[in-house]
């Protein structure tokens, strides 16, 4: 069908603004949809919408010709519509088959089909390529096979209509081509994927078509194959991001001197003997496939994770064994974390209450923060990072992904940190948006600070970096200069093979 899934005129107004304005397409049947726009462009609420979250203000949502009104989620998916949302929801303390099958649970008599939930589970686990059991505790599996258990999960449902967002962001490079085989074997049996991504090779990879919103109105519906990442671009942001993953200034750092070195760090986690230096003004890459423990060391060395050898230098000051977030933030070093909803921010807090949580003395008099201090310097620091809105009031958790990011960011820049970490610094956050934060990082390390960036995204740290260390399974296995940034070269690092 041409009009599988129509959206018509829809509307969505929540106080204080208007996320979708009169916005029409429609979905042909059995084709992957991508749905492209930056964060708050308004494809998460279109989807809510179809997904039977919330009501829209006005329009009408047809399938197969027919208007459907869903009352709540669950009337969803009994229709056939199911999600897999960035964000991993799952129990931890329950099985793998637990949560897969929780809320549709199949029964013997009064009871639980214990054997039956396992065994199917099982199989869906076996199709997708999974390495891990039915009856595993979810709370053991790292975030990429959390993610895998959304994707079974959908398939278990029997679904006629899968909404992916941003799928992989947690998956390894062999998860992701597992996927796309899901998704393409899915198609092929006439089920209808919308997909939305902010990473260009993924979408040209597996859509079909795409279908673009800024400022909550429809712009434009393109086949893929007929058009080039930089009309999506254009079309999605409307202004210009040509200095997007690339360095607009020369390089600031100063080789001579070395604001932090780690020697011989060790960890629980399993990272074993990682020695580097960082210098001034430098932005020092760290790339590595899924698995590598980046995050690992860079929680180490913040204080967050706990090590058993080696030693973290702060400019030729040797930091305490037993250190904690709270010693590096006072030292100069701040963190801003991969994941940014459970560790970047407090999600019943405004912005100026976010902004001020790591640098909370400057706002103290007596024993009470001053409000008007602590506002005054979240409307300054969230102009620096060009935070929308940039309202002292405004809930952090109602922001958009890259809005959010900027909170955490305008945080850090207040406690006036010599040293930031910057893990995954971009990770689900629009191409626009990602131009403003690469635009501040050069900004920040112009002023004579360091960042130390953790990125999966290739293009990202050879774009940016000044130099970058390459890890594999817990090992530094590489060191190149800008110079050196060559993707073949990179990747062999990565995945072990022969450099030649």
């Amino acid at each position: 069908m041409e009009k599988y899934i129509e959206f018509q005129h829809i509307t969505k107004i929540f106080p204080g603004q208007k996320a979708l304005d009169d916005v029409s397409f429609s979905v042909k049947e059995g084709e992957v949809h991508a749905l492209l726009g930056e964060n708050g462009a308004g494809k998460s609420t279109l989807l809510n919408i179809l997904h039977g979250m919330f009501p829209a203000t006005e329009g009408k949502v047809f399938i197969e010709g027919k208007e459907v009104k869903f009352k709540n989620a669950l009337d969803a998916i009994d229709f056939g519509i199911a999600k897999v949302h960035q964000e991993i929801n799952v129990v931890p303390e329950l099985t793998v088959a637990q949560n897969l099958m929780l809320g549709g649970e199949p029964q013997k008599g009064v009871l639980l089909d214990k054997k039956k939930m396992e065994q199917e589970t099982q199989e869906l686990l076996d199709r997708l390529g999974c390495d891990f059991k039915a009856d595993d505790k979810v709370g053991s599996l790292s975030a990429g096979k959390k993610q895998m258990i959304q994707i079974a999960k959908a398939l278990y449902r029997h679904a006629k209509v899968i909404s992916f967002d941003e799928p992989t962001s947690s998956l390894s490079n062999a998860e992701v081509k597992t996927l796309f085989g899901i998704i393409r074997d899915l198609k092929a049996q006439g089920i209808t994927i919308l997909y939305i991504s902010h990473k260009m090779d993924e979408i040209f990879e597996i859509c079909d078509r795409a279908s673009i919103l800024r400022d909550g109105q429809y712009i434009t519906t393109l086949n893929l194959a007929d058009t080039t990442e930089e009309v999506l671009v254009q079309n999605m942001v409307g202004r210009d991001v040509s200095m997007f993953a690339r360095r607009q200034k020369p390089s600031c750092a100063d080789r001579s001197k070395v604001v932090l070195k780690v020697e011989h760090l060790s960890g629980p986690a399993g990272f074993e003997d990682i020695s580097f230096e960082l210098y001034k003004g430098e932005i020092l890459g760290f790339f590595g496939l899924v698995g590598a423990m980046r995050t690992e060391v860079m929680r180490a060395i913040f204080g967050a994770d706990k090590t058993y050898g080696g030693d973290v230098y702060y400019n030729g000051q040797k930091l305490p064994e037993n250190r904690t977030p709270n010693t590096t933030v006072k030292m100069g070093i701040g963190l801003v974390s991969e994941n940014r909803k459970e560790e970047g921010f407090v999600k019943n807090f405004n912005n100026a209450d976010n902004i001020a949580l790591a640098s909370l003395k400057k706002y103290m008099k007596g024993i009470f923060v001053n409000r008007k201090i602590k506002d005054d310097n979240a409307l300054k620091v969230g102009k620096t990072v060009g935070l929308t809105p940039n309202d002292p009031e405004f809930m952090t958790v109602s922001l958009s992904g890259g809005n959010a990011q900027k909170v955490i960011l305008a945080k850090w820049l207040s406690t006036d940190a010599d040293i930031l970490i910057m893990d995954e610094p971009t990770k689900g956050i629009d191409i626009g948006a990602k131009a403003e934060i690469y635009k501040l990082m050069e900004e920040i390390v112009a002023s004579g600070k360091s960042i130390i960036m953790v990125s999966s995204e290739m293009t990202e740290v050879v774009g940016m970096s000044d130099r970058m260390l390459i890890m594999r399974e817990g090992h530094l296995v590489g060191e190149l200069e800008r110079q050196e940034f060559e993707e073949e070269r990179i990747i062999t690092y990565a995945v072990g093979g022969s450099q030649t």
